[in-house]
């Protein structure tokens, strides 16, 4: 079974790394892959409650591949971690297939510490479902669901339930519709949105709309009565303009 896994781990980075020049290559020299393959040893050691060894084993392959995989992390089938550095995958966090992660990503928890005795046996990291890509130095934060085939894009920070099939974008994450869902299916590297608008972003722009049509709005009103003012002024004072002719 796990050599099936890796057989289905090393055609996964193939398909989804253009970099990636043969299978020796990836097998010997991809950090991701190499944690990935250290992680399941490790969680099936963790199911089988031999914690020690399990967690010698994950602290291991941090140490060489600068990836933190918590033994007790739940990963589905073809998981592609690109580059890797920073990433940081908590105890009871699901990925499920087809998932791609890229570096500096963190899966984590938000209960604090201080209450790490009721914490225990707690879901406290995020679900990540089937065909997810998390853009590089993105938080997942909590336990929550990033739907199926949905996106994270750079740097965001997601804190609630994403649905399947959108882009989630910026601090805090905003969700992004996607004008062709056909095409949001389509692996975007990064998690980086290409059909879509940050949300953040288009409610500036239209806030900016709104007051450059109430400046031209307010001008239009000033320069009206200005004009009334001028007219009530000259009849006050009894010194009517002369018509064409008169003298």
């Amino acid at each position: 079974m796990i050599f099936k896994n890796i057989q289905e781990d090393i055609r996964a980075f193939q398909e989804r790394d253009p970099a990636a020049k043969g299978v020796l290559a990836i097998f010997f020299t991809y950090p991701g892959f190499h944690a990935v393959v250290w992680h399941r040893i490790a969680h099936w050691l963790w199911t089988h409650k031999l914690y020690f060894i399990a967690r010698l084993i994950s602290n291991f392959a941090r140490w060489v591949t600068l990836i933190e995989i918590h033994p007790g992390a739940e990963i589905g089938r073809r998981l592609v971690i690109d580059h890797g550095g920073g990433v940081v995958i908590g105890e009871t966090a699901v990925i499920g297939d087809d998932v791609t992660i890229y570096h500096q990503v963190t899966l984590g928890g938000v209960a604090p510490s201080v209450d790490s005795h009721s914490q225990r046996g707690q879901k406290r990291h995020p679900t990540v479902e089937d065909g997810v890509i998390i853009g590089c130095g993105a938080a997942v934060l909590g336990p929550i669901i990033v739907g199926k085939e949905s996106r994270v894009g750079a740097n965001a920070v997601v804190t609630k339930d994403v649905p399947p099939g959108v882009t989630a974008v910026g601090n805090p994450a905003q969700v992004v519709l996607p004008k062709d869902k056909e095409r949001a299916k389509e692996f975007q590297a990064y998690g980086t949105p290409t059909d879509g608008q940050d949300p953040v972003m288009q409610t500036i722009e239209n806030l900016r709309s709104q007051i450059n049509v109430l400046i031209d709005r307010v001008t239009e009103l000033e320069g009206g009565k200005t004009a009334g003012a001028k007219a009530v002024e000259v009849k006050e004072g009894g010194a009517l303009p002369k018509a064409a002719g008169d003298k």
